[in-house]
């Protein structure tokens, strides 16, 4: 007899960037398995541009643009914010019904954008009690203090506590320890499972490193994101290379889809007349990165396990808002030595030279940091998995 469907939902808010919707998309890959359907939740408005295996779907919510940390404005259709809420509630409260998931994943907002999940999470409490409910939140969130105090005037340690099954952290406790660091009270702790960094798909070997014969310099990959906030970075290093025009560096640069398009044609055209390789947004970013010596970034989760998959030796450039928290990864990557870091505050084209030539000298201990670092948030999370349909048995 075959097994039981089994059913998972899956929100990613999906307000600025890309990282949401890749980790989510990567986490649903890797749960897929006999009798698994997998249903994604989400408001980014790339979201058709990927490929999904069988047995994974989305539903579109309608996209919103983050102001600020809490202001936020439909991205297409010309409805008010609160109608444009209404609507995402509603969409999102009868998929959840008319899906009627066994587990139900969460990224990283515990009551959703604006609270607009919490009526789902509030029916599965109270008529689908046996649904496994997991927030699931990357390792670093921002600094401590604005945190604390953003969960608290949020009541995020209420719902935290009252709402979910387990907290899946994708990161590792000695490396940061949210417990501490967000002051995380017991009743909640309890429920945290520290994952690990979730590993990436790597592409097949013949994707790696090629450059042409005789040619030895050094290949830069060099990438934002999500790209809306990417400007500095690209600006500074091509200006770099005008600075260094005998640079033994070959650079290929992908913007991200969110860069402005004014901004998008600028770059375009400087890159070209600089021979660096430029796209705006690439489907499989992680063949690119394959190939590449040294990759710039700005440090964001997805960036960084991405990199940290392909064994890649890494100059991270972290923003510093609107949240801390790609600097503070920056930092405590660094102090592993896993990457090398320059501030955001220290960017500019001379001191980028300085630091894309020293992560080039320091590629081999580099990798051998990485070499040593254990990714296992997939395997944790396939375990979990499995127990929950044993339960079901």
């Amino acid at each position: 007899m075959p097994p039981s469907t089994y059913n998972i939902l899956m929100y990613s808010h999906d307000t600025y960037g890309l990282g949401h919707i890749r980790r989510t998309m990567a986490i649903a890959s890797h749960l897929l398995g006999p009798g698994v359907n997998i249903l994604i939740l989400t408001g980014s408005p790339i979201v058709g541009r990927f490929t999904f295996p069988e047995g994974v779907d989305f539903v579109r919510i309608p996209g919103m643009i983050k102001k600020s940390n809490s202001v936020y404005v439909p991205h297409s259709i010309k409805v008010n914010a609160k109608h444009a809420l209404h609507i995402r509630r509603n969409i999102i409260t009868a998929t959840a019904r008319a899906f009627d998931p066994k587990l139900f994943i969460v990224d990283k907002v515990p009551l959703g954008l604006k609270n607009e999940v919490e009526p789902t999470l509030r029916w599965f409490k109270k008529t689908r009690p046996g649904t496994k409910v997991i927030l699931g939140l990357r390792d670093i969130l921002d600094d401590a203090e604005s945190t604390i105090q953003e969960w608290m005037q949020r009541e995020y340690y209420r719902a935290l506590e009252d709402l979910y099954s387990e907290i899946w952290v994708y990161g590792t406790q000695d490396i940061y320890d949210p417990i501490t660091e967000y002051r995380i009270p017991d009743a909640i702790s309890k429920k945290m499972l520290f994952t690990g960094y979730i590993p990436r798909a790597v592409p097949p070997r013949h994707f790696g490193r090629r450059l042409e014969k005789n040619d030895d310099r050094h290949k830069v990959v060099v990438t934002t994101g999500g790209g809306g906030d990417g400007y500095p970075v690209l600006d500074s290093y091509l200006r770099m290379l005008e600075n260094h025009p005998d640079a033994p560096l070959k650079s290929t640069m992908i913007s991200g889809p969110f860069l402005p398009p004014d901004m998008r044609d600028e770059i375009a055209v400087r890159a070209r007349s600089l021979g660096v390789l430029f796209t705006g947004f690439s489907r499989k970013i992680e063949k690119e990165m394959a190939k590449a010596d040294i990759i710039v970034s700005m440090g964001g989760y997805n960036t960084v396990c991405e990199t940290l998959s392909l064994k890649k030796p890494s100059l991270i450039i972290p923003r510093e808002s609107p949240r801390m928290e790609q600097r503070i990864r920056a930092q405590v990557l660094s102090d592993r030595g896993l990457c090398r870091y320059l501030p955001w505050s220290d960017l500019d084209p001379e001191s980028l030279y300085t630091a894309v030539m020293d992560a080039i000298e320091a590629q081999q201990p580099m990798r051998q940091a990485i070499d040593a670092f254990d990714m296992t948030g997939l395997e944790v999370m396939r375990s979990r998995l499995s127990d929950f349909r044993r339960e079901e048995t």
